[in-house]
């Protein structure tokens, strides 16, 4: 990674504090750990290909233009790769996110989201499978990067 890529992924994970009280108040406990063991990624692998990659893509880009509304006011699937914000979440929020979905505290009340939620078809033990294995896909630049920034937001 470049000096200017390295230096606008450190800016964009600092302007990820901007989450404030819902970081905070949610945090990171260690029942919400992701796993690292083999066996588990490969679940999660499987997991993310039968759920997760006709939205966020089959090597996690996320679906194009991510950032520019639709026609709907929806926005598209953003990118779980280093080129998007998933990074910059608490293992938590991002356990959140997929079991409930888009909803407060992660969204305002009545945000329309294509993101469903998981509850109803993933378990908890597979959702963390899942996130894993995103999370086993950012290079070391970035799990540094993250550590740094979810370190200050505990502060």
């Amino acid at each position: 990674m470049t000096r200017r890529r390295r230096a606008s992924a450190r800016i964009a994970a600092w302007g990820a504090l901007a989450l404030g009280a819902a970081l905070a108040a949610c945090g990171d406990d260690a029942a919400q750990r992701l796993p690292r063991d083999a066996a588990t990624l490969a679940l999660g692998q499987k997991l993310y290909a039968q759920h997760c990659a006709s939205c966020h893509g089959a090597n996690l880009e996320g679906q194009p233009d991510w950032r520019r509304r639709l026609s709907n006011g929806r926005l598209p699937a953003p990118p779980h790769d280093a080129s998007g914000h998933t990074w910059h979440h608490p293992d938590r929020v991002l356990f959140e996110i997929t079991k409930h979905g888009l909803v407060p505290p992660y969204a305002p009340a009545g945000y329309q989201s294509d993101m469903p939620a998981f509850a109803d078809r993933l378990s908890d033990d597979e959702i963390r499978a899942v996130l894993g294995f995103i999370e086993s896909r950012w290079s070391r630049e970035i799990l540094d990067a993250r550590a740094e920034m979810l370190g200050q937001a505990r502060r």
